[in-house]
């Protein structure tokens, strides 16, 4: 893969950089550093003669010793580790090394490598990266939002860390999940790294034993809650929109009780989305149109039942229901295709305990308690797992999709794997080889009766980084589900037929760059038709796009003055 980086790029990539760096302060910075790649010419003007060892090495050569160190270490964990240092040293041969090989490192800086990471974050931080905002602070976000380097952020992840993917409350340790995703925004879909900016808010932590460790890095103290959170968000937002008004902010593992709410509020005042509930829905959208051809049929004879009820079931339901009534289905057959199913059973319209999110959901059905039998009764052609319940797809699960379809489509779609509600061995023996698989959590091929199937990794992956560049590229103003269908529908048509004869209904992640730019470009034109963009619409859409794509490599020290 050749890659190179476009003016305006280049322009972005330096931005924030003094031109006057040099010496050690310039190895020190992580955007400039080039290490061991500056030239001989270079190293005499800018002081960093001595500094280096004598040999000028290309990029593949440091790309080749990186992936040597790699190699060398012992668990995944020390690997996350390692890359989270290069990132620190040099940002360039970072998005290098990740690109280099997508399939392999995603799972290293993202899941499942990053739930571990965030568990242990407090005791294996050497550097703080983005910025945390404490509600004890509230009162200077737009101070601290101003201490960021960068003038002109374009995306922003935020969590309170409520809900880290399905480990619960982590508190601050929850901040690998801001980083990992921003830099799959950068590897998977070349968002220029220096426009992006993980933030922690900081409102405690309910989790005892964070608290009681002594080397916990956020408020001491118990988590805020009710008027007080809600006043905070508010203010965080309000800065938000004050110091970087072109900023798009992705809400990340907030709790069941605050990420619906939140987004309600502020989708149609912001830029914003929550990746939990609408990328959910949007990869997992794209996987059921791909697995459609598979078991054929059409979107408008489905009928799903989600073995989860919260926001993320809730959310997939929801896209769903509007990819229907977009092909022709009633809103009330649409949303009638759906049955969610939680810790209490069937969600029905006989239940009180329901939140206004789920009520679409409860349909005129009796009370069923038991998830086989609410696969016998209600004969689902999917079922979608995002529990967080470990193994919950069980063999009797499995066996009774299989009676009631040829091809049951099988979504276990929890991270981190040991959440997973089956693995792709457990669905594939089980059904007997007919299930049309995918899962949140990465799986390898699997045997079975002479047959090689390749698990899909219904990863969000697929989805945030492309709507993320098409949004950069466009400066949408508002993010709309129907931006989430385009992009499902896009991600869908990049999955081909030697894909799906090997059990794929993802494109690999090999081809995770090509596949975001091809869905980003398609979500562009959208934004452009709805009359959504910030900017014109350009007469080369396909130029537009790749103009704003970062590819890294290292910028002459020629080209980074020029472009000041």
């Amino acid at each position: 893969m050749t890659l190179s980086m476009s003016p305006e790029t280049a322009k972005a990539c330096v931005a924030g950089t003094p031109s006057d760096l040099r010496g050690v302060a310039l190895l020190r910075n992580p955007h400039a550093n080039k290490f061991t790649a500056f030239t001989s010419a270079e190293r005499e003007e800018l002081g960093l003669l001595g500094l280096l060892p004598e040999q000028v090495e290309t990029e593949g050569a440091q790309v080749e010793r990186v992936l040597r160190q790699i190699h060398l270490k012992n668990s995944d964990l020390e690997r996350y580790i390692f890359l989270s240092s290069l990132l620190d040293t040099n940002e360039t041969l970072y998005y290098r090394v990740l690109m280099s090989d997508p399939a392999r490192f995603i799972p290293l800086v993202y899941t499942p490598t990053v739930g571990e990471a965030c568990e242990n974050f407090g005791h294996i931080l050497r550097r703080p990266r983005g910025l945390y905002l404490s509600i004890n602070r509230k009162e200077k976000l737009k101070e601290i939002l101003r201490n960021w380097t960068e003038p002109d952020v374009r995306f922003i992840v935020v969590t309170d860390g409520e809900r880290i993917l399905g480990l619960g409350d982590l508190g601050v340790n929850g901040m690998g999940i801001p980083v990992g995703k921003l830099a799959l925004y950068t590897a998977c879909a070349g968002v220029p790294p220096q426009l992006t900016l993980p933030i922690m808010l900081d409102v405690g932590t309910n989790n005892e034993s964070l608290l009681a460790d002594p080397l916990y890095l956020g408020l001491r103290q118990r988590r805020v809650t009710g008027a007080e959170y809600d006043e905070f968000i508010e203010a965080f937002v309000a800065a938000v929109q004050e110091v970087f008004p072109r900023a798009c902010i992705q809400f990340e593992d907030f709790a069941f009780a605050h990420a619906a709410p939140i987004l309600a509020r502020y989708r149609d005042r912001a830029c914003c989305f929550n990746d939990d509930i609408q990328g959910t829905a949007g990869v997992a959208l794209a996987g059921i149109l791909a697995a459609l051809r598979v078991t054929g049929g059409s979107l408008a004879n489905q009928r799903f039942l989600f073995l989860g009820g919260g926001t993320a079931g809730s959310g997939i339901a929801g896209l769903l229901a509007k990819a229907m009534m977009q092909a022709g289905v009633p809103e009330k057959e649409a949303f009638g295709s759906s049955f969610l199913f939680d810790k209490s059973g069937l969600i029905h319209a006989g239940r009180a305990d329901l939140a206004d999110f789920q009520k679409p959901f409860a349909h005129d059905h009796a009370p069923i308690d038991d998830f086989v039998t609410a696969i016998e009764q209600l004969r689902p052609t999917a079922i979608i797992g995002v529990s967080t319940a470990g193994k919950a797809f069980s063999q009797p699960v499995i066996e009774a999709m299989t009676r009631v379809n040829e091809r049951p489509i099988i979504f276990p779609l929890s991270n981190p794997t040991s959440h997973s509600e089956c693995t792709a061995e457990e669905a594939y023996v089980w059904s007997q080889g007919r299930a049309v698989f995918a899962s949140g959590s990465p799986f390898g091929p699997v045997h079975f009766d002479g047959q090689t199937f390749t698990p899909g990794q219904g990863n969000n992956v697929y989805i945030f980084p492309a709507l993320g560049m098409a949004i950069y590229a466009t400066e949408a103003r508002r993010v709309t589900d129907e931006m989430l269908v385009a992009a499902a529908q896009a991600l869908a048509r990049q999955v081909k037929q030697a894909d799906l004869e090997t059990g794929l209904i993802y494109p690999p992640q090999a081809r995770i760059f090509e596949t975001s730019l091809a869905v980003a470009r398609e979500v562009a034109s959208f934004i452009f038709d709805q009359g959504l963009a910030g900017v014109p619409r350009p007469d080369d859409l396909d130029a537009f796009i790749e103009a704003k794509v970062y590819r890294p490599s290292y910028v002459s020290v020629d080209d980074a003055s020029t472009s000041r």
